[in-house]
């Protein structure tokens, strides 16, 4: 099943996606509340009971009412939190080698995440970016799940069952503001709060089932060869897998989740594949060649990210009217202290 969050007239609806048309679910069931969030706190009985009624309009056993004039949003508009892992052990050591840094060995030994801006959720359409944003501005090409039940010490080998389905996830980030905090060795923080873009849909894990494989030795949960690819204006930037993820989601939400609640509508990253971004592609250019004209995203261009069964999620980036600058400001305290 594939769920989709949609306006119309400013209000939002839940629905699903069936052979290139939506269907408002709560028209069909009254039991369906027509929002993601309150669907997601039901749990796994509203999900089962969805799946049917998926089924059954499919089939034609329900004439469903479909939508036309709406405008497709992020499936989990409203998320309870976000967190980004890190799991990709082929972005993090091509990372670390760029920067002529040994690959780090805390990286095999457990799985990390960071809290990332649950209000700043976009899905299809627009990205508005401030100047500082346009400092090395930057795409991650990434999967992401959403939970649809409470837990609290959760252990890997359960895991799986408080996954309500997975996303195409592009965590925006400004490079040159990430960078500039990151040496207070706290985390990423404006360099990475004003868009992290899921969609177009949340797709079922009953869906993935084909593309299911062994994880790597050593590790616990599931895990689906599932091709992970980026386009920038039409040209194609990035190829990987979800097959290449180290550690699973089972074990991210195990991590998540030890000492703490997770809660319904928490959305978890996968983080960004091997060749998912312009921050990885630009250092192994310039690693092997000391002319490599490097690339950043720039006002106007168009980011398309395709994972197989999950979909294309697209959005253009735009340049925002409002000149205001973080950046500058600091750089006029630097002149005015000299």
């Amino acid at each position: 099943m594939k769920l989709v969050s949609y306006k119309t007239e400013e209000r939002e609806h839940l629905g699903v996606f069936i052979n290139g048309h939506i269907y408002n679910l709560n028209s069909c069931d009254k039991l369906i509340p027509d929002n993601m969030r309150d669907f997601l706190f039901e749990g796994e009985e509203l999900m089962e009971h969805a799946k049917r009624v998926n089924e059954d309009i499919r089939s034609g056993k329900i004439q469903a009412k479909e939508e036309f004039f709406y405008e497709v949003i992020a499936p989990v508009p409203h998320p309870t939190s976000c967190r980004d892992g890190y799991a990709f052990r082929q972005h993090v050591a091509a990372a670390r080698r760029n920067r002529r840094v040994d690959m780090i060995p805390e990286f095999d030994q457990y799985p990390i995440f960071y809290f990332t801006n649950h209000n700043a959720i976009q899905g299809p359409g627009d990205i508005e970016c401030m100047p500082d944003h346009f400092e090395k501005l930057d795409f991650e090409l990434e999967v992401a799940v959403v939970l649809n039940k409470k837990g609290r010490n959760i252990r890997a080998s359960e895991a799986d069952s408080y996954i309500a389905g997975f996303m195409v996830m592009n965590d925006m980030s400004a490079r040159t503001l990430q960078m500039e905090e990151m040496l207070l060795n706290l985390g990423p923080a404006k360099g990475k709060d004003f868009s992290t873009v899921i969609g177009p849909w949340l797709v079922t894990p009953d869906e993935l089932e084909q593309y299911k494989i062994a994880p790597k030795d050593g590790h616990t949960g599931n895990a689906y060869d599932l091709k992970m690819k980026c386009w920038v204006n039409g040209t194609q930037v990035s190829n990987g897998s979800m097959a290449d993820m180290d550690w699973t989601f089972a074990e991210i939400i195990e991590r998540c989740a030890y000492g703490c609640d997770v809660l319904p509508g928490d959305v978890i990253g996968s983080g960004t594949v091997g060749t998912g971004c312009f921050l990885e592609l630009n250092g192994t250019g310039l690693l092997n060649d000391a002319s490599y004209k490097t690339q950043w995203l720039k006002d106007g261009d168009i980011v398309e990210m395709e994972i197989t069964g999950l979909g294309i999620l697209s959005n253009t980036i735009i340049k925002a009217k409002d000149e205001f600058s973080i950046l500058d400001i600091k750089k006029g305290n630097e002149v005015g202290m000299l």
